[in-house]
């Protein structure tokens, strides 16, 4: 399976970075249009292709970690290095999906280890709530420590995931992270008068802090970098780290802390806000839009918040509703297991079900079942809706991270209301199941595959250039959108390629114009410059035939920019959506600079008024 998954992706060659979560592996690769998606998909074991967040993400399921560990027996690729790259080599993006990716990154090496301690601890908080053990013994004290140590420390653990990924000093970090929690240091929180060579500071705590000694690592990357290049080679190996740590503590106290502290307080402070006023509204939101961030890789954003939240109030009051979100999707899956004759997707769904009721983890059967199948996805988000929000007005919340699930209950055992979190876990378990029960699904034939059908098409640029609105294009029709909605981009490159898999629908035997149809039926016109056709093909080079299969970046037409300008012609090309009754642009389209292959704008299938 690395194999296959391997020689999918473009080779060991083709891979800039490679990090793994709880279900997929996460692929930077150095070129997308080496990667043969179609051929990865059809993997045994590969649930789904996600590219999302500048990363081609492979979902695989429980076993994602088994596949890993055979990739890297099988070539030089480890998550602890990067093939020879640096995480400033990565490709970019833009500001939020870098974030993401950087929360992504840091938080995986660890997140076994916070939700398997969180776990211990969620079922010492319940043998104490049951009177199962007694507090005042050394047998608790043991169970306590080794339960919440972890947590405890955990700038310890971000400081080396942190320093991996900003390819810094792992032992400089941990010692930065250790001053922070070093005894006398703890114990002067909240002291009054104190001052640093004469500047006054108020210690905060850091005791499972986040975001100090992220910020700190990734100064700290920067100043040995500089440090390295000035230093003479004899002493910069001590020298560095000693002026790092004598500069970085400091700096924590005096001022990442502070603003961290101050910054921590205000979100929890909002976070106890909703849902103390309006706790139904945060519970449906998370209860219901949990699976959908997911999808997109947007829960990571997230995990910090969760940290945070315990950070500041002691408490996560919005981890709660995830529990309905996991469970109620995990009940859609077994609705569809009790009802389906199809044998493959009995098959699918049966381990789906389990692992989503009792690891919560729900990757196999959203990718697997319940998002192609549409209506139990759909279902899944409602009765996750309902659930939520009944469970957040109980004001149920854990005090220890952990991934939600049937196993990890315990954790919101005794906090919150019980009654109406076993309202809130019932609601979103019976409404999904029944309504896929009593209500169904379209079921495939018993040949057919189980795979989603394409409803939206993510537009990535077919050039380098600049994005700029239709409305600065020199020509009326394509400016006023007759032709369809859209932008334009100046072109800075010499060739065109494919923004997605699909079909070329036109090919002008002058090179000028390019239209494709992607497996939605979204339709785009690429047209490079104004009034070309008038060149008779002079300046273009016509790489593909009309109903020829592409992929994406694979090359269209080749031209000779300059050739055109000189001609007395302009090179802006618009990119267009022809058949937008049908296929909309939804979401902000991208401005400013873009290289071949770069997101531009999303479009998605206009539903018939009828069924909308």
């Amino acid at each position: 399976m690395a194999e296959d998954v391997l020689k999918g992706v473009g080779g060991e060659s083709n891979v800039a970075h490679l990090t793994s979560c709880m279900t997929r592996l996460r692929f930077t690769l150095r070129d997308e249009s080496q990667a043969d998606t179609a051929a990865v998909k059809k993997v045994p074991g590969v649930v789904t292709v996600q590219q999302s967040g500048g990363q081609y993400q492979v979902v695989i399921g429980d076993e994602v970690g088994e596949v890993l560990t055979a990739i890297g027996k099988i070539s030089k690729i480890t998550t602890a290095t990067e093939s020879g790259t640096s995480a400033t080599d990565e490709p970019k993006g833009n500001l939020f999906n870098r974030f993401i990716k950087m929360i992504s990154s840091i938080f995986t090496p660890i997140l076994w280890a916070l939700a398997g301690t969180g776990l211990l601890k969620a079922f010492l908080a319940a043998a104490v709530t049951f009177g199962w053990i007694d507090t005042a013994t050394s047998t608790y004290m043991v169970l306590n420590a080794l339960s919440d140590a972890f947590i405890n420390f955990l700038p310890l653990a971000l400081a080396i995931s942190a320093a991996r990924y900003f390819k810094a000093s792992e032992f400089t970090s941990f010692a930065i992270a250790a001053a922070m929690l070093y005894p006398t240091i703890t114990a002067a929180v909240g002291a009054e008068g104190l001052t640093f060579f004469g500047i006054p500071f108020v210690m905060v705590s850091y005791v499972s802090s986040v975001i100090p000694i992220i910020v700190i690592v990734w100064l700290q990357s920067h100043a040995e970098r500089f440090l390295y290049a000035k230093l003479h080679a004899s002493i910069r190996r001590f020298v560095t780290p000693m002026i790092v740590i004598l500069l970085a503590v400091p700096i924590v106290f005096l001022v990442i802390g502070p603003i961290s502290d101050l910054l921590g307080g205000w979100l929890g402070g909002a976070i106890g806000w909703v849902f103390e006023v309006v706790p139904w509204l945060g519970g449906a939101i998370m209860g219901g839009l949990w699976q959908v961030f997911v999808i997109f890789g947007l829960h990571w954003g997230l995990v910090p918040v969760f940290q945070i939240e315990f950070q500041t109030t002691g408490q996560m009051l919005l981890i709660g509703p995830v529990f309905a979100a996991v469970l109620a999707q995990a009940a859609a899956v077994a609705g569809v297991w009790v009802r389906a004759k199809n044998k493959n997707l009995k098959s699918l769904a049966a381990p789906a079900t389990l692992s989503g009721f009792l690891a919560g983890i729900t990757e196999p059967a959203i990718y697997g079942v319940n998002l192609p199948l549409k209506t139990p996805f759909a279902f899944g988000i409602a009765g996750g809706a309902i659930g939520g929000a009944i469970i957040a007005i109980g004001g149920v919340f854990s005090t220890s991270f952990v991934v939600p699930g049937g196993l990890a209950l315990p954790a919101l055992f005794g906090n919150g209301n019980m009654a109406l979190l076993a309202i809130g876990l019932a609601a979103a378990i019976l409404i999904p199941f029944l309504l896929v029960i009593l209500v169904g699904f379209t079921e495939p034939k018993e040949d057919e595959p189980v795979v989603a059908e394409a409803k939206d098409t993510d537009v990535r640029s077919p050039l380098a250039g600049t994005v700029v609105p239709l409305s600065e294009v020199p020509d009326a029709t394509f400016a006023e959108g007759l032709l369809g909605d859209g932008v334009a981009i100046r072109p800075t490159g010499n060739v065109v390629v494919a923004p997605f898999d699909g079909v070329v629908a036109a090919a002008f035997p002058t090179g000028h114009a390019v239209g494709l149809r992607a497996a939605d039926g979204t339709e785009v016109l690429i047209h490079l410059g104004i009034n070309t056709v008038e060149l008779g093909g002079k300046g273009f080079s016509l790489k593909v035939d009309q109903g020829q299969a592409v992929t994406a970046g694979e090359v269209l037409v080749e031209f000779d920019a300059a050739a055109i300008t000189a001609a007395g012609y302009d090179t802006i090309t618009p990119v267009i959506v022809t058949n937008g009754d049908d296929h909309a642009i939804v979401g902000e389209r991208v401005a400013g600079a873009v290289d071949t292959g770069d997101p531009l704008f999303f479009v998605v299938e206009v539903m018939p008024a009828a069924t909308a």
